[in-house]
C-alpha cells in the first residue's frame, strides 16, 4: 500500500505537573525538508529529533513542535523580593535626597529591573525526555497512519484513472482502418486534381504511399502505452516509497500519447487522445503527493 506525503498527528503525555505535547505534520516535497519549533528544555534534544523523524519518515516538508503546557499552580519565574525591596528603597531615598519627584508606576519599573525577576533553570533528566520520546514517537505513529489513509484514497484513484486510459486506448482499433482508408483518399484526390497539370510514375506514388502510412503506423505506441499502463498497476501493488518511480512512469506514458497525437490524423483519434492526456493530468498531479 503506497503513503501519502500528507499528514499530522498529535499526542499529549503527562510527567509530574506538567503535560508534554508533540505535534507533527508533513506535506509533499522532493526531498526531506524539517523545520522544528521545540520549547527551551528540550532544545538540545533537536538533532536527535530530526534524525528520527528523518529516519521514519524518508520524505516530504514536516513541520514538528514540542513543547510543555504546566498544570502546576507554581511557576518557573518568581520575584525576587529582597531585590525588589532594595531597590524601591533605593529610588524612594534618591528621590527624597534630590527632590524629585518619585515614578507614579513604581511597581512596573522595579519588575523592569534587572534580577527582580528570577527565572528557575532546569536541567532536562532521563526520566523526563523518555516521556518526551513516548509523545513523539505517539505522534509520528498518527502521522503515518494518517498517511497510510490517504494513500488507499490516492491508490483508488491511480487505478481508476489508470482504468480509463486503457479503455479509451481499446477504442483506438475501431479507427485505424478508416483512418488509413482517409489518408489514402486524400491522398489519391489530390493526385486526380493534378493529373492534366503534371505525369507521374503510378508504382512510385503508390511505395511513397505506402511509406507514409507505414509513418504513421501506431502500433509501436499501442503497446509501449499499455506496457506503461501495467507497469504502473505493478508499481503500486509493490506498496510505499514508489512516488518517484510513478511519476517517471507517467513521465513514458505521456510521451506515448503525444506520439500517438501527433500521428492521429483523425478527429476520433484526436479526442480520444485528449481525453487519455487529460486523465494523464490528473494523475501527474497527484503522484506529487506519494511518498
Amino acid at each position: 500500500m503506497i503513503q501519502s506525503m500528507t499528514g499530522f498527528g498529535k499526542s499529549v503525555c503527562e510527567f509530574q505537573n506538567k503535560k508534554i505535547v508533540a505535534e507533527i505534520k508533513s506535506l509533499n516535497s522532493k526531498q526531506m525538508d524539517i523545520s522544528t519549533r521545540i520549547s527551551g528544555l528540550y532544545r538540545e534534544k533537536d538533532i536527535e529529533i530530526r534524525s528520527r523523524i528523518a529516519q521514519v519518515l524518508e520524505r516530504g516538508k514536516v513541520d514538528f513542535a514540542l513543547y510543555t503546557d504546566n498544570t502546576s499552580a507554581e511557576a518557573n519565574c518568581h520575584i525576587n523580593t529582597s531585590v525588589f525591596e532594595d531597590y524601591r528603597k533605593q529610588i524612594v531615598a534618591l528621590a527624597a535626597a534630590t527632590g524629585l519627584e518619585e515614578p507614579k508606576d513604581l511597581f512596573q519599573l522595579l519588575l523592569k529591573i534587572p534580577d527582580v525577576m528570577k527565572t528557575e533553570v532546569q536541567d532536562l533528566n532521563d526520566e523526563e525526555w523518555n516521556a518526551a520520546q513516548s509523545a513523539i514517537d505517539n505522534a509520528i505513529s498518527q502521522l503515518i497512519a494518517f498517511r497510510k489513509q490517504e494513500g488507499e484514497g490516492l491508490e483508488k484513484f491511480f487505478l481508476s484513472k489508470i482504468t480509463n486510459i486503457e479503455n479509451l486506448l481499446a477504442e483506438v482499433p475501431n479507427y485505424e482502418r478508416a483512418r488509413v482508408d482517409k489518408i489514402k483518399s486524400r491522398f489519391e484526390d489530390n493526385l486526380k486534381s493534378l493529373e492534366d497539370k503534371i505525369t507521374y510514375d503510378q508504382n512510385r506514388v503508390e511505395q511513397e504511399l505506402i511509406f507514409y502510412i507505414e509513418k504513421l503506423d501506431i502500433s509501436e505506441e499501442k503497446q509501449r502505452l499499455a506496457n506503461h499502463l501495467k507497469y504502473f498497476r505493478d508499481t503500486l501493488a509493490n506498496g510505499e516509497s514508489q512516488g518517484k518511480k510513478l511519476g517517471f512512469i507517467a513521465q513514458e506514458m505521456g510521451r506515448e500519447i503525444n506520439t500517438l497525437g501527433s500521428k492521429a490524423n483523425h478527429s476520433e483519434l484526436q479526442i480520444i487522445v485528449v481525453k487519455m492526456k487529460d486523465e494523464l493530468e490528473q494523475i501527474k498531479e497527484q503522484v506529487l503527493n506519494v511518498l
